[in-house]
């Protein structure tokens, strides 16, 4: 007699459950780190000439995707288990080439959701690939960058960084990726900053 009184309130549990639950959370997160940053409590003013917005890199399908792509052969890609980033990688990336550039560069970066109205150069262009090469055991990342000065004809140039990864597991992997993406800002960096 007292098991059926026991069920229902467990019972009626059960609705309330699903509303907490959802997917499972990954067991950690993703992000990228500039290996060079402004120190605190150093403004700098835009001076004529030097002022530059970094847009977010336009990427292809693959890298639009919130995990790691791994680039398997020319035409296939999977994604490496448990890897996912805590944002869109091409964000990520750009705020690490931002900061790499107000960094090493007299420059003043602005954030394009900041300010927009800035009259400068703008910093842009496509992630072509950033993601892991298992036939090469390389974190890999190419930059396809375009530097568009006022009144001047825009500027392409393309980066490239590899390194070596340990192992094919989302943390060496990601470290691999962060310091690759670090390689790649500080090159452009230096070519954005003459």
């Amino acid at each position: 007699m007292n098991r059926p009184k026991l069920f229902l309130p467990a019972l009626a549990l059960l609705p309330l459950a699903a509303c907490f639950g959802g997917a499972k959370a990954p067991p950690q997160l993703l992000t990228l780190t500039s290996a060079q940053t402004r120190a605190v409590g150093a403004p700098r003013s835009a001076q004529e000439g030097h002022v530059i917005t970094v847009t977010t890199p336009a990427v292809p399908q693959e890298i639009a995707a919130d995990r790691i792509p791994v680039y398997v052969s020319p035409t296939s890609v999977q994604y490496l288990k448990d890897s996912q980033w805590v944002g869109k990688p091409n964000e990520l990336f750009r705020q690490v080439l931002a900061e790499t550039l107000a960094a090493r560069t007299g420059w003043t970066v602005v954030d394009p959701s900041v300010y927009t109205q800035v009259q400068g150069m703008i910093l842009g262009g496509q992630l072509l690939r950033f993601g892991f090469d298992p036939n090469r055991m390389e974190a890999v990342v190419e930059f396809e960058a375009s530097l568009a000065r006022p009144q001047q004809a825009v500027t392409t140039n393309r980066f490239e960084a590899r390194v070596p990864v340990a192992a094919p597991e989302a943390g060496a992997v990601a470290a691999g990726l962060n310091q690759a993406a670090n390689q790649v800002a500080g090159q452009v960096a230096d070519w954005a900053g003459r």
